[in-house]
């Protein structure tokens, strides 16, 4: 048994190997360093993709400080505080594209709402996240829903909208690739009520933003089947989830 266990001497590693492991570690490091300081790689083609042509264009201009800068100095924090003031960009990945390229990918807000500000023609437009794009110039020309909100109310391009009226923003994005039969042509936002208004007139009345997804869910399958949205009047309430209810506007009247 004795004969068969290695010597202890074999698995302590030998004066020269330790040296060389060292050497190598240290040459590595030094040609980390050497390339970091030098312009071997350094940024001469910043490569921005996704997005639109125009928000492409405003992230290379925020970016264009990064040319002539080593490669390996760009971090995703830098790039963030760059990309920041940016309203349209929602998020973003990058890579190093060895030697000299720097790839930016970028995900852009998507619009789902435009917010008016009465009495005045200011009007803006939101982010399915509820953050403020930018400002509409012909708010006519746009087919999103619309809220209507006092002059009062802050609003911020490249902020997010206050909570209340974010919930709009938030109820639209569950919507976005499924929306209810006849559209949404404007929402009402109140105190722990959310009420949409399709095309033809009718009412969906969401209550709180909790369970959303489940709500309109319901309330799509309840038009579906019944075809009430084509009548223009009354309305569906899901705000409780378990007892929806349908009616006519005569009933609300009555």
């Amino acid at each position: 048994m004795r004969d068969q266990l290695p010597e202890l001497g074999h698995l302590i590693p030998s004066t020269r190997s330790v040296a060389v492991g060292l050497a190598l570690v240290a040459f590595a490091v030094g040609g980390y360093l050497v390339a970091w300081h030098t312009s071997a790689f350094a940024v001469h083609t910043i490569d921005v993709r996704g997005a639109t042509p125009l928000v492409r264009s405003q992230v290379r201009s925020a970016l264009a400080d990064e040319s002539g800068r080593s490669l390996l100095g760009v971090s995703e924090a830098s790039i963030a505080s760059r990309l920041a003031p940016i309203p349209e960009v929602r998020s973003f990945t990058y890579d190093r594209a060895f030697p000299n390229t720097l790839v930016v990918v970028v995900k852009r807000e998507v619009p789902v709402l435009v917010v008016r500000r009465v009495p005045g023609n200011d009007a803006v437009l939101v982010a399915a996240s509820g953050k403020v794009i930018r400002e509409l110039r012909h708010p006519h020309l746009s087919h999103l829903p619309r809220v209507w909100v006092k002059k009062d109310v802050p609003i911020t391009v490249g902020a997010p909208l206050p909570r209340q009226i974010a919930g709009a923003a938030a109820a639209l994005s569950v919507l976005q690739g499924a929306g209810l039969p006849g559209g949404v042509a404007t929402v009402e936002v109140g105190r722990d009520e959310l009420t949409l208004t399709l095309g033809h007139g009718l009412q969906v009345r969401l209550g709180d933003t909790g369970d959303l997804r489940l709500k309109l869910a319901i309330a799509r399958r309840i038009l579906t089947m019944t075809g009430a949205a084509a009548g223009g009047t009354g309305y569906v309430d899901v705000s409780v989830p378990e007892r929806p209810v349908l009616s006519s506007q005569s009933q609300v009247g009555g």
